[in-house]
């Protein structure tokens, strides 16, 4: 049996590598998958633009100016003299705030009254509007407590335009320790995930075309006609893709390490053996793609309306928690949402079979229950 499985694994080894489109599928999408992912895709928001609105013109204001500037979070590229410079501003996205101090900010703050500063916030985009009102509330309470001498302070009303607002600065000071992703890179949480994806789409594709290929060119009726059994023809045609999941598997941790810089705190063959349970599946949906597709073109097709919603759902981009409740759940049929977690789990927190295993454990009943059930749809086709 083995034998006859050899013979099929190194013929299709050859014909796969032999084809320059199938060498363009086996490596160049994980690379590009890889760049824009970790260098192109990103939430993080380095240095917001802001535009500033002194209404009061004092050594006070100017002062408070200078502590957004010298922030680090800020780069101060407009100024607004009235309302119709803030409209403008906002309307145009020249900024993603509009800073402005009202009158009697000084005065106030030399009398001990409790003052306020005006932060106005395009919503267009959620996570950048939160970002930007966190970091500005955070440099106005900074300000608060050095330089207003009366325990009311300097409030900060942050009005965030498209969303809701930002709560005002308090007089409690939150001090936040962040674990496993310090610096708050979105490239730490997205190139993890990225294996994920490319570990899914590239077995599930490549299988589905190599069955589909020869029934194209006219072969799969001379194997049909050979001693060689249908589980065997089965295995031949998966684990060479297989083992490029595997290889691919390994050249996105060795690039996110070494180019990315991205923390590895798990154990790697713990992780290749939870990749190798999410193959089962993967594999077996294209399986069960190349007996109900006629065409390679058929196959694609079918393969990205199978991606799209496990990718989705998975929880790589959006977090599964702000998803409505009925789709939290059906989130629990899809495997990719498993095997992320895991890929992240071993990256970032290090977490070993202990926390894993009801994950694991997924991942081997989706991967027997697809395997199985496409194993015996193929075994009826070549009947």
């Amino acid at each position: 049996m083995w034998e006859r499985v050899g013979v099929i694994l190194r013929k299709e080894f050859i014909q796969t590598l032999r084809n320059p489109r199938m060498r363009f599928l086996l490596f160049l999408p994980p690379v590009l998958q890889l760049i824009i992912f970790g260098y192109a895709v990103t939430l993080d928001v380095d240095t917001a633009r802001i535009a500033w609105m002194d209404m009061d013109n004092t050594p006070q204001s100017r002062a408070l100016l200078a502590r957004f500037q010298g922030s680090g979070h800020f780069d101060v590229v407009k100024q607004a003299w009235n309302e119709q410079d803030v409209q403008n501003i906002l309307d145009h996205g020249e900024a993603h705030a509009v800073v402005r101090v009202l009158p009697n900010f000084a005065r106030d703050l030399t009398r001990g009254r409790s003052t306020e500063v005006q932060v106005l916030v395009d919503g267009t985009n959620s996570n950048t509007a939160s970002l930007v009102s966190a970091y500005a509330s955070q440099v106005i309470a900074a300000f608060s407590q050095d330089e207003a001498p009366h325990p009311q302070g300097v409030g900060a009303t942050a009005v965030v335009l498209g969303s809701a607002p930002a709560p005002a600065a308090g007089l409690v000071n939150a001090r936040a320790r962040v674990w496993f992703n310090p610096d708050l890179r979105s490239r730490n949480y997205f190139v993890p995930g990225v294996a994920a994806n490319i570990l899914m789409m590239i077995t599930l594709m490549l299988t589905g075309q190599a069955i589909i290929r020869e029934k194209e060119i006219g072969t799969m009726e001379q194997l049909m006609v050979t001693p060689m059994r249908p589980i065997e023809l089965m295995l031949g045609k998966t684990l060479p893709f297989a083992l490029v999941g595997i290889i691919d598997m390994i050249i996105i941790t060795v690039a996110a390490l070494v180019i990315f810089q991205v923390p590895f705190r798990g154990n790697f063959l713990l992780l290749l053996f939870c990749a190798i349970l999410f193959l089962m599946t993967s594999l077996g949906a294209g399986l069960f793609l190349s007996t109900i597709s006629n065409t390679q073109q058929q196959a694609n097709m079918m393969s990205f309306f199978f991606t799209t919603p496990a990718f989705m759902l998975s929880g790589f981009t959006f977090p599964i928690r702000n998803m409505p409740v009925a789709v939290q759940y059906l989130t629990y049929l899809n495997p990719l949402r498993y095997f992320m977690e895991i890929v992240r789990g071993v990256f970032l927190k290090g977490v070993g079979m202990d926390v894993l295993w009801p994950k694991m454990l997924a991942l081997a009943i989706y991967g027997t229950v697809v395997l199985g059930l496409s194993a015996l749809r193929f075994r009826k086709t070549l009947d």
